[in-house]
């Protein structure tokens, strides 16, 4: 392995996972929703957060649809 490399030669290229990167938003979300989170990423040693990501990312490939019914 050489002890420096000259890397002005070095074209730039884009992120090819930019597109994936995750946009910080902002959500009300109900007391309840957050503890049952909160409980299942004890559980499972993975942070709340992330896991509200992944059911809505499974959603989204179930292509599961709101059903809101006004009584």
């Amino acid at each position: 392995m050489k002890a420096e490399y000259d890397l002005s030669k070095m074209k730039s290229r884009k992120n090819p996972y930019a597109s994936k990167l995750k946009k910080p938003v902002t959500m009300r979300l109900g007391e309840d929703v957050i503890v049952y989170f909160k409980s299942m990423a004890e559980d499972s040693s993975v942070p709340y957060q992330s896991l509200i990501n992944l059911y809505l990312r499974d959603c989204i490939s179930q292509r599961r649809k709101v059903d809101i019914s006004w009584q």
